[in-house]
């Protein structure tokens, strides 16, 4: 299998819809390929933009894998149990990929509340489908890059959870993460030492 597979590759048609700030998109100036500007954004010390790309170059599926692994890694040991339900609500639904599940995720990340990182997880889910209108409306789909943003939404604040020091190196196991998975792996990774220390 090809390095980074499931990657999107083709930098220009992404970099519209990942919105990156001005310093980030002058630092790709000749770049084609998103695995390398991802590589190049992370080497100069901006993970966080890095990983925005990844958000919007995984597939839909593995993008919310993704982020659900990123969000597990910084859980809190005391964490509500709807945020945990809405992050298995998500990867449930990448596992199964049916309306009903996706539709669960939404109503749990709407229980969990927007400031949890695992509700993003699971709107990201919802997004990913086919209709966000109500069942037995007329279908609505999502824009196409909903589901992206969601994704960079819920690794952004996953990163800074409890201790907001710890972002540039959780970043940087998130991308490492996000490169597994891009080669087919799981991409998980161990729990966050810092979000557990009591």
């Amino acid at each position: 299998m090809a390095a980074l597979a499931k990657l999107r590759r083709d930098l220009v048609a992404i970099l519209p819809i990942a919105k990156l700030q001005k310093p980030a998109l002058a630092a790709l100036a000749g770049c084609v390929d998103t695995a390398e500007a991802m590589a190049h954004l992370q080497s100069r010390g901006d993970p966080m933009s890095a990983a925005r790309l990844g958000a919007f170059a995984l597939p839909r599926r593995e993008a919310v894998w993704w982020a659900s692994m990123c969000v597990t890694h910084t859980a809190p040991a005391n964490q509500p149990n709807v945020e945990i339900r809405a992050r298995e609500a998500a990867e449930l639904w990448v596992r199964q990929q049916d309306d009903e599940t996706r539709r669960r995720a939404m109503v749990l990340a709407e229980r969990a509340g927007f400031d949890a990182p695992e509700a993003w997880v699971a709107v990201a889910a919802f997004w990913s489908g086919e209709s966000i209108s109500p069942l037995g409306q007329p279908a609505v789909p999502p824009s196409p890059h909903w589901a992206g943003k969601a994704v960079a939404g819920a690794v952004s604040l996953a990163a800074v959870r409890e201790d907001p020091a710890q972002r540039p190196a959780r970043l940087n196991r998130f991308l490492d993460s996000l490169r597994d998975i891009a080669d087919g792996g799981a991409g998980r990774l161990p729990r966050d030492g810092v979000s557990h220390a009591r």
